[in-house]
């Protein structure tokens, strides 16, 4: 039988959250054809031995993964199905999900990408679910006032289905062949930041990205993120967002707001420096 859905995992010494990830996957085989691809980035607490002896059916693929987008675009050649879900180690999930996702995107091609309603351990919406661009101005009213409503779409219901500017990369669903036109996540972003790019550049080809809360899964949140160093992420993630506003934004607005735009950038990650070493 065809493949229709190319899962894609990285995984990263965590064993038993992959464990109990791909045990929700298995769950749910007959309700669509998938693969799951594991892309490990040479873990050394069991999580290879563990999948390659209770998931038999899983491809796993070893080695070092630079990066998020790295360890992601690597399973590139592996993948056989028309549709690509990105999705993380630390979900699980849920019976319909996938089916359901999967039928909103067939019955509406200009669907570029669809998430559905990502929910945290204390059943609450993991916020990063549905994003807005960092424009200047919703990225200061965030970052240095702390207003969120617009960032995160909380003036919009999260029980409706509704079309977003970014998704998150926990779970991502799009198309295979939209993905080789955008060239699948640009390698640059290190850490943050390649979710929030591979959606714009799937928007700029006229496609839509959609938050769909009509299924769910449930995300653990940080169990992933916690593996590598605070101070490298915080250095890392405001790196990401320099680039992306060079690579995105920086034509659309003038010269002077651009510059001010990188001060604001370069003192936020001096701020987050000096309160990591406190």
């Amino acid at each position: 039988m065809e493949i229709k859905l190319s899962i894609i995992i990285l995984n990263h010494n965590t064993k038993n959250i992959l464990f109990d990830c791909l045990k929700s996957l298995e769950k749910v085989r007959d309700e669509v054809n998938f693969e799951v691809i594991v892309s490990d980035n040479n873990s050394n607490d069991g999580s290879c031995e563990m999948v390659r002896k209770n998931f038999s059916w899983v491809k796993l693929i070893t080695g070092p993964n630079i990066s998020f987008s790295n360890g992601n675009n690597r399973a590139k050649s592996h993948v056989k199905g028309n549709y690509v879900l990105f999705l993380n180690s630390d979900t699980i999930v849920y019976k319909n999900t996938l089916n359901r996702c999967l039928r909103v995107m067939e019955k509406d091609k200009k669907i570029g990408a669809l998430t559905c309603k990502l929910v945290l351990k204390d059943g609450t919406l993991d916020k990063d679910t549905r994003r807005r661009f960092p424009t200047p101005f919703a990225a200061f009213f965030k970052l240095f006032l702390g207003l969120n409503t617009n960032y995160w779409y909380e003036d919009q219901d999260e029980d409706t289905t509704h079309e977003v500017d970014a998704i998150q990369g926990a779970f991502i669903l799009t198309r295979k062949k939209i993905l080789d036109k955008v060239e699948w996540f640009d390698e640059k972003f290190i850490f943050d930041g390649e979710d929030l790019d591979l959606c714009f550049q799937i928007k700029k080809l006229g496609y839509k990205i959609i938050y769909y809360p009509e299924v769910k899964i449930l995300h653990l949140k940080k169990a992933t993120k916690m593996k590598i160093g605070n101070n490298v992420r915080i250095m890392q993630g405001v790196d990401s967002m320099e680039y992306f506003y060079k690579k995105n934004l920086w034509k659309r607005y003038p010269l002077v707001l651009n510059f001010l735009v990188l001060l604001g950038i370069k003192f936020l990650k001096l701020i987050r420096y000096i309160k990591s070493k406190i």
